[in-house]
């Protein structure tokens, strides 16, 4: 292993641990990583104006994949060595159990944060991805961009995701978090790690949808899953289950007294 891939580990396996939004108080960040993280900024626009380039080449707006369905969003550099193919792969994993698919229910959009890279360096991580992933047409709702001049950077710096570049290595400290975005290009979610819980993915985008999408069983589990700011994560409401014991005793309370009232109603002379 080279000196150069080794420090490229180590810069990734520390900015893997800033994934979350500040680092705890008690540890200070080593000065290279003061400024890497991710803030959270939700219901921030983001900027739907900024130019890139998808895989094919082809000139596009961030605009382009906003209007009807809510947009995954997630920051990479492609010649990444470790954390960028982790949190892609982890990504395709909490997919793989969905019954939503890519392209049909919500998209996902890849953007580089390095301004150099290419959009043939874009397609060929596309191939590998959305071949990992495995599902028919599911290229037509994953695109795989570069920015036009400092696109990237401005994107993430609208979302809150801060990076830093090394170019004695010519590699990026940063975190890995999960955007999950209105169909209007408002942060929504926002899913800390490189390993996503399908739960957690399932109800982002259908708070996101504003509940456009999803099943009465995801409506349940909202009533009784809350989004944590601080952890990226859905946890269980404390007061879930009482609240749903509540209801289900008015519901049988309702259904006695329905009952006792045809019970004691007056029958009909025959």
């Amino acid at each position: 292993m080279t000196a150069s891939i080794r420090r490229g580990l180590v810069l990734s396996a520390l900015a893997l641990a800033s994934a979350a939004p500040a680092w705890p108080d008690s540890t200070a960040p080593p000065p290279g990583l003061r400024d890497v993280g991710i803030e959270q900024r939700l219901d921030q626009a983001l900027p739907l104006d900024l130019r890139f380039r998808d895989e094919s080449d082809n000139p596009v707006k961030l605009g382009d994949f906003f209007g009807q369905k809510p947009v995954l969003l997630s920051f990479v550099y492609y010649h990444c060595p470790m954390l960028c193919p982790m949190a892609l792969e982890g990504l395709v994993r909490s997919l793989r159990p969905l019954s939503w698919n890519v392209g049909e229910e919500f998209q996902i959009v890849t953007v580089s944060i390095d301004e150099h890279e290419t959009a043939a360096q874009a397609a060929e991580k596309k191939r590998k991805i959305v071949a990992s992933y495995g599902r028919e047409h599911a290229a037509a709702g994953w695109h795989f961009l570069v920015g036009e001049g400092d696109a990237g950077r401005r994107l993430a710096e609208a979302a809150g995701f801060h990076f830093r570049y090394d170019g004695s290595n010519d590699q990026f400290a940063h975190a890995t978090g999960l955007f999950v975005l209105t169909p209007l290009g408002r942060i929504s979610r926002i899913l800390f790690g490189v390993d996503y819980a399908p739960r957690d993915v399932r109800l982002a985008l259908v708070e996101a949808s504003q509940q456009k999408i999803g099943t009465l069983a995801d409506q349940l589990l909202l009533f009784c899953y809350h989004y944590d700011p601080a952890t990226g994560k859905y946890g269980p409401v404390a007061m879930a289950g009482v609240r749903i014991g509540a209801v289900l005793t008015l519901v049988g309370l309702a259904a006695f007294i329905v009952t006792q009232l045809r019970h004691e109603s007056p029958q009909p002379k025959a």
